[in-house]
């Protein structure tokens, strides 16, 4: 397999990311700083063969990308904080539905208009539970413009596997910078798991949580509908056993593979002092470490925030502290503080800025 190289920006790395996984429909609304995705996608994705439309507004821009998805299309859409709060409702029928999709959200600073052309880390919690019910999904989190691409093609790839919307959470600063990025000459495609005609369509084969997917079209007759629903997609929204089971398959198919969802990278696992981080502040640390070369700095890089990867945290075994540096108010650091014993120091910052090394290095050599 060859490669090229490229000098990207991060989001056109991420719209390319998506071509080359094969997504052939783009449904969205600009917004700052996530436009230049959708403008890649409305000039290249007419020459593959597939459509861009640019919706009247975010709310019909994530339903389309729903009623693409299930006519068989790797569909996706790109927003930022005002624009993700629109999606929410149709956010969470895709997860009732178990509708595949791909939702790149370039986050900035907020809340309401906030700060369109300011970097920030604030939709973390909403991506997870931001639509109203009991669900799982699946968050990925780039530090470079190398992950905006590898990155989108793996957001294509779990949402098709597991049957649920998968988030690329970016923000401006990893938006917007351009970077060196190696191309592949092809991307892996896994693909949605086969349905078998003649059973029920929501109904997950033997051994498996995710039903196989009766794309429209092809003459399964599958009702869908954001109720309540048994095996066959009809509604059934007054029965609370039936309620209960599907809803705990919802979240249990994702929950139960965290582990295997993974994605991390552990520096100096005897480390005392530990930072963890996600998206742009990973470069932040990664500077620290570079400046304190044999310094026994430790790192947890997360790339898959959600589900959350728990065990990670035990991979640090004489772990004294954990600093998490974020750019909001310490929103994965309570998570991380629900799983652990180790002390939690969040060093939040806001305003768009990233964190400089000189205040992350001054923080770990306060307790070292």
């Amino acid at each position: 397999m060859t490669s090229r190289l490229e000098f990207w920006q991060g989001n056109i790395a991420s719209a390319e990311g998506a071509l080359a996984a094969g997504c052939r429909f783009f449904g969205g609304y600009p917004i700052t700083p996530s436009t230049e995705v959708a403008e890649h996608m409305a000039v290249k994705l007419p020459k593959k063969g597939g459509v861009f439309i640019q919706m009247e507004d975010e709310l019909a821009s994530i339903a389309s990308v729903i009623g693409a998805a299930w006519t068989g299309a790797r569909a996706m859409t790109a927003t930022s904080g005002p624009g993700f709060s629109l999606m929410m409702e149709n956010i969470g029928y895709a997860a009732m539905t178990e509708t595949p999709c791909v939702i790149v959200n370039v986050q900035r600073g907020g809340p309401s208009t906030g700060q369109p052309t300011m970097a920030a880390q604030g939709d973390m919690m909403q991506c997870r539970f931001g639509s109203h019910g009991d669900y799982a999904i699946i968050a990925l989190c780039p530090a470079s413009v190398q992950e905006m691409y590898d990155l989108t093609v793996k957001a294509f790839n779990l949402a098709d596997r597991f049957r649920v919307p998968v988030f690329l959470m970016a923000d401006e600063v990893i938006g917007h910078m351009r970077e060196r990025i190696i191309v592949p000459e092809t991307v892996e495609n896994t693909g949605r798991p086969a349905f078998v005609p003649g059973t029920p369509p929501f109904k997950p084969a033997a051994g498996s949580l995710i039903p196989g997917f009766p794309e429209f079209g092809k003459g399964y007759e599958t009702h869908v509908t954001g109720l309540t629903h048994d095996e066959r997609g009809y509604p059934c929204a007054t029965n609370p056993g039936l309620h209960a089971t599907l809803v705990k398959r919802l979240v249990d198919k994702i929950e139960s593979a965290t582990e295997e969802l993974a994605d991390f990278d552990v520096i100096n696992p005897d480390a005392e002092q530990v930072f963890i981080a996600y998206g742009a502040p990973v470069r932040t640390v990664q500077q620290v470490i570079a400046d304190h070369t044999g310094k026994n700095i430790g790192f947890l890089r997360i790339r898959t925030v959600w589900p959350f990867p728990s065990h990670a945290l035990a991979l640090f075994r004489h772990a004294r502290r954990f600093i998490v540096p974020e750019l909001n108010l310490g929103q994965i650091a309570r998570e991380i503080e629900r799983h652990t014993n180790v002390p939690v120091m969040s060093v939040p910052k806001l305003g768009g800025d990233l964190h400089t090394p000189a205040e992350l290095a001054g923080i770990w050599e306060a307790k070292t």
